[in-house]
C-alpha cells in the first residue's frame, strides 16, 4: 500500500482503527534453520518473515513488509539506534518520487509511516519500524526498510538492544 493511499485511508477511516493493537501481537517460536546466534536477527526477504534467534534450532517469528522490487537489499548490518513514537523525514529518493510530502511528519501522527516505534540500522537510511498501514505487512512494499505491526514492533523492541546483529537476505 502506498503512502498516500494510507494517508487517505487514516483520513476516512480515522487514526484510531489503523493503529495495531497488542491483540495483533502473534509471534511465535517456530523452528529455524541457520546458524545464528542467539539474539540475532534475521530477515528472510522472500518469506517476508523477520526471525529473532532465540536459540539454536528455535527463534521467534513474525510477518514484516519489505522492499519492493529494485528497492530490496541483502547484508548484515546492527542496530544502531531505538526511537519510540519517532518523527520521520522522508530521505531523497521518496520525496524525489513524492514531492508534495512534508519535510518532516511528527511522530504519533497518523500519517507518519514508522508506527509507534523504530530501530534504525548502521550504514544506511533504513529501519526495522512499525506501521500505521498494517495492510502492507506481508508485501513487498518499502523503499528498503523492514515494516512491522505496531504490536510486533513493541514486542521486538523490548527484547532486543543497540548492537544487535541484523541479517537481510533475499
Amino acid at each position: 500500500m502506498s503512502l498516500r493511499i494510507a494517508v487517505a485511508l487514516a483520513a476516512t477511516i480515522g487514526a484510531g482503527a489503523l493503529l495495531s493493537t497488542t491483540a495483533e501481537a502473534r509471534p511465535s517460536v517456530v523452528s529455524f534453520r541457520g546458524d545464528y546466534s542467539p539474539g540475532t536477527i534475521v530477515v528472510r526477504t522472500n518469506e517476508r518473515r523477520l526471525y529473532l534467534v532465540v536459540e539454536q534450532g528455535k527463534a521467534v517469528a513474525y510477518r514484516v513488509g519489505v522492499g519492493r522490487a529494485g528497492k530490496q537489499w541483502a547484508g548484515t548490518t546492527r542496530i544502531d539506534g531505538k526511537y519510540t513514537n519517532p518523527a520521520w523525514s522522508p530521505p531523497a529518493e521518496v520525496k524525489r518520487d513524492r514531492p508534495s510530502m512534508p519535510n518532516v511528519i511528527p511522530g504519533g501522527s497518523p500519517q507518519n509511516p514508522m508506527g509507534v516505534a523504530a530501530m534504525t540500522l548502521a550504514g544506511g537510511e533504513y529501519a526495522i519500524h512499525g506501521t500505521n498501514a498494517p495492510g502492507s505487512i506481508g508485501g513487498f512494499v518499502s523503499y528498503g526498510c523492514i515494516r512491522m505491526l505496531n504490536a510486533d514492533i513493541t514486542d521486538l523492541y523490548q527484547r532486543v538492544s543497540v548492537g544487535t546483529t541484523v541479517v537481510v537476505t533475499r
